[in-house]
C-alpha cells in the first residue's frame, strides 16, 4: 500500500546508516516507540508489514513485578510472531532487585533478544511514586537498576529511553547517559521533552544534540516530533544522532515505517494512501487484534480507539465517527466504513502532529524527592505497579 509522508527537501536522506543495538543491526536506524495499549503484536506486525521487516519494533512497556510474577495479560504482551526478529521488550521497573529478576527471567526462558528500560513515563500515578520520568533524578538509584539489569542480562543487549529530565530546572538527561555508558547500557533514547511538558510544546532536538556531544561511546537515539520521514532525516542531520525513535506519529499511519524506509534508503516517496487503502488496513489492524486476543468482538471493541487517528482530516460524519465507535464486529465495520466515499485523496495537513498533546504545570512527586539527587529513599513500594500499562 503507498504510504504518506513527504520526502525530505533540504537534507539528503543518510542513505544505508545502520544502528547497531548489541549484535543486532538496525537498518533503516528507525525504532518503533514503546507504547501501552499500542504497540502490541499487531501494530507491530503491521508496522514491520509495511517496513519489509525492517526497523526495530519494541514491544508496549511491560511492568517488571508482573513479569516475575507471571501476571496472565504481561505473558500475553510479551508474545511474539514467529517473524519478529530481534525480540525487543520494553521493562518498567524502580526496584533494582525486581528489575534483575525480570530480566534473568527473559534470559533464562528465552523469552527477547533485546531489553529497553523505562524511564520516560510521565504519568501522574507513576511519577507520584518516584517511577518513569520522575526516576532518572535519583541517580544511584538508577545507577543500581542499570547495574542489575546489564549484570542479569548477560549477551543480550540493555538500552534505555528517557526525557529531559522532570523540568527545566531539574534536568537529569546528561547524568542518566554518562551512568548508562558506565554501567554497560548498549544504547540511549532521548525523549526531547521534559517531564512537566507532558506531550505539550516542540521537542527540544538541541538537547538530543548535547546528549550525542556528551554520550560519544554508544549510540543515541533520538525521539519526539517525528511526524513525517522527512523529520526523522532532518532530525540526525540536526542532532547527529544514530537513530530515531517513532512513537505518536505512527498512530493511525503504520504505512509511516514504509515512507521511512524510502527515506532513509534513497529509493524515493511512495504515494499517499487514498480513504480507501486506509479502511482497508483499518480492518486488517482489527482482525489481528480479534486474532491476538481470541476474540473477533474484543479485537474490533480494542481496535475503536485507534478510529480517530486513521481517519484524521478525511471528510467523515460526526454521526458515522460516534458509530464506528461503537461498532463489534468486522462485518459491521467494513459495511460501515464502504458507506464512505472511499477516493478521497490523504488530506493536506494529515501528516501533522497526532495523539496526546497535553501539558502540565508541574510533575507529581512523591513528597521531598527533589531535596537530594542522590539519595534512594522515599521510593514507594507501589511504584512498581502490579500490571503493564501507564
Amino acid at each position: 500500500m503507498p504510504a504518506s509522508s513527504p520526502a525530505p527537501t533540504s537534507t539528503a536522506a543518510p542513505v544505508a546508516a545502520t544502528l547497531a543495538i548489541g549484535p543486532h543491526l538496525v537498518s533503516p536506524p528507525v525504532v518503533l516507540a514503546p507504547m501501552a495499549g499500542i504497540t502490541n503484536a499487531p501494530f507491530r506486525t503491521l508496522c514491520r508489514e509495511f517496513s519489509g521487516g525492517k526497523g526495530l519494533f519494541v514491544s508496549e512497556m511491560i511492568t517488571t513485578r508482573a513479569l516475575v510474577e507471571r501476571n496472565e495479560k504481561t505473558m500475553q504482551l510479551i508474545q511474539f510472531g514467529e517473524t519478529e526478529r530481534p525480540r525487543s521488550i520494553q521493562l518498567y521497573g524502580v526496584d533494582p532487585a525486581t528489575v534483575g529478576k525480570a530480566v534473568r527471567m527473559i534470559v533464562d526462558e528465552d523469552l527477547a533478544d533485546h531489553i529497553d528500560l523505562n524511564f520516560g513515563c510521565p504519568v501522574p500515578k507513576v511519577t507520584r511514586k518516584g517511577g518513569g520520568s520522575a526516576l532518572p533524578y535519583k541517580r544511584n538509584l538508577l545507577r543500581a537498576i542499570l547495574r542489575e539489569a546489564v549484570s542479569g542480562a548477560g549477551e543480550l543487549p540493555v538500552t534505555i529511553k528517557m526525557r529531559k529530565g522532570i523540568d527545566d530546572d531539574h534536568t537529569t538527561y546528561l547524568d542518566a547517559g554518562r551512568i548508562a555508558v558506565e554501567e554497560g547500557v548498549t544504547a540511549v533514547a532521548l525523549h526531547g521533552r521534559t517531564a512537566a511538558q507532558h506531550y505539550s510544546g516542540t521537542a527540544d532536538w538541541e538537547a538530543i544534540a548535547r546528549l550525542k556531544e556528551h554520550v560519544t561511546e554508544i549510540p543515541v537515539l533520538g525521539n519526539g516530533d517525528i511526524w513525517s520521514a522527512g523529520d526523522a532525516v532532518r532530525m540526525m542531520a540536526e542532532t547527529g544522532c544514530d537513530g530515531v525513535v517513532v512513537g505518536r506519529g505512527c498512530l493511525g499511519r503504520p504505512w509511516l515505517f514504509g515512507d521511512l524506509v524510502a527515506a532513509f534508503e534513497g529509493t524515493g516517496t511512495p504515494a499517499a494512501p487514498t480513504l480507501r487503502e486506509v479502511a482497508d488496513v483499518m480492518v486488517r489492524h482489527a482482525q489481528l487484534l480479534g486474532e491476538w486476543i481470541g476474540d473477533e468482538a474484543r479485537g474490533v471493541i480494542d481496535f475503536r480507539k485507534h478510529v480517530a487517528w486513521y481517519l484524521k482530516g478525511f471528510s467523515v460524519g460526526s454521526d458515522l465517527r460516534r458509530s464506528l465507535a461503537i461498532t463489534s464486529s468486522l462485518a459491521e465495520l467494513r459495511e460501515q466504513l464502504d458507506t464512505l466515499h472511499l477516493d478521497q485523496p490523504w488530506p493536506a495537513g494529515a501528516d501533522g502532529p497526532r495523539g496526546r498533546t497535553s501539558g502540565r504545570d508541574r510533575v507529581v512527586l512523591p513528597d521531598g524527592w527533589l531535596n537530594d539527587p542522590w539519595d534512594c529513599a522515599g521510593v514507594a513500594p507501589e511504584a512498581e505497579l502490579d500490571t503493564s500499562g501507564g
